[in-house]
């Protein structure tokens, strides 16, 4: 017997697979909307539109219970207002029924002078890309008063996992595992990250759980909080070999965004990694039970094993 309905929104992103294998391995009926049918999920039903149509997210998000917004503009295309209107969309595309709406949150929210943050750790974010997000979450709170919707945020930090491309891993710290050489932080101020499959799984949780929560609720999945050298140590034993640590190129990256707007974004979020942020919320842990989540060497290994792989082929 199904334990609901669910439509994840950008059924082709990274978040937005993982949540779907998630909550289809838990019963769930899913279905996911995006423009092109390019990694369905088993047991995943598929649904054509664009997260611009207001109208067709409407008719895609039917009678479902929940609705998983794992959609994402371009880096550089956030601003002007961009990525509030996508969200106003949704909010809207979801009527004013009571469904709920599950929200994949990050750190950009918060000041780097902030250790441990907390669900209700005041938000004084960095940079611009920080005030959208604040403007976001707002938006949803907003409609969990007026009781249109409930909403609940998971915050967390840079996603890993075995199926994810086109992010840190693959662009910068692995871009060239083929050669033996890792780029890493030189310094050892540890950071964020979220493995995919128990993020998603964690919002699986909550969203089983929703009748218990407020109309608005915010929850921080901690996560792998890691230094440099620890990702470096699990590295090695994955490739089988020793291999090269070398500096993030921060100097390339900041050249590169003279000419290419993305970069100059990634550029200016340097200090996620030169700040210890770290998520804690022990009403999540809770929630989650002991013994939740992977192991981080099994994680992260399953994660990127691929890519020494590759290079063991190539030599």
């Amino acid at each position: 017997m199904s334990k609901g309905k669910i439509i994840i929104l950008g059924i082709n992103g990274h978040i937005g697979q993982a949540a779907a294998r998630a909550f289809a391995a838990a019963g769930w009926q899913v279905s996911g909307f995006g423009r092109s049918n390019r990694y369905r999920p088993e047991g995943v039903r598929f649904i054509e539109g664009d997260a611009a149509d207001e109208e067709a997210m409407r008719s895609a998000i039917g009678d479902a219970d929940v609705v998983f917004n794992g959609l994402n503009l371009p880096y550089a295309d956030w601003f002007g207002g961009r990525a509030e209107a996508q969200l106003a969309r949704v909010i809207a595309a979801m009527g004013k029924v009571g469904r709920t709406l599950l929200f994949p949150g990050n750190i950009y929210n918060y000041a780097a002078s902030e250790r441990v943050i907390g669900p209700e750790t005041p938000q004084h974010p960095e940079r611009p890309r920080g005030v959208v997000r604040v403007a976001m979450e707002r938006r949803i709170a907003a409609a969990g008063e007026w009781g249109d919707i409930r909403g609940i945020i998971l915050r967390a930090g840079d996603f890993y996992g075995p199926d994810s491309s086109q992010d840190w891993f693959d662009q910068v710290i692995l871009r060239e595992a083929g050669k033996g050489r890792v780029a890493l932080p030189a310094h050892e101020v540890p950071h964020s990250w979220a493995y995919l499959p128990d993020l998603a799984q964690a919002f699986v949780v909550l969203a089983e759980k929703r009748h218990d929560f407020k109309a608005f609720e915010r929850f921080h999945f901690a996560g792998d909080f890691v230094t440099a050298a620890e990702l470096f140590a699990v590295m090695e034993t994955v490739a089988g070999r020793r291999l090269k640590r070398v500096g993030f190129p921060w100097t390339m990256i900041a050249a590169m965004g003279l000419v290419s707007p993305t970069m100059r974004e990634v550029a200016r979020m340097r200090y996620l990694w030169d700040n210890p942020m770290a998520l804690g919320d022990p009403r999540l842990e809770a929630l989650l039970g002991p013994g939740f989540g992977t192991d981080f060497p099994a994680a992260l290994g399953g994660s990127v094993a691929k890519y020494f792989a590759a290079g063991r082929q190539a030599a």
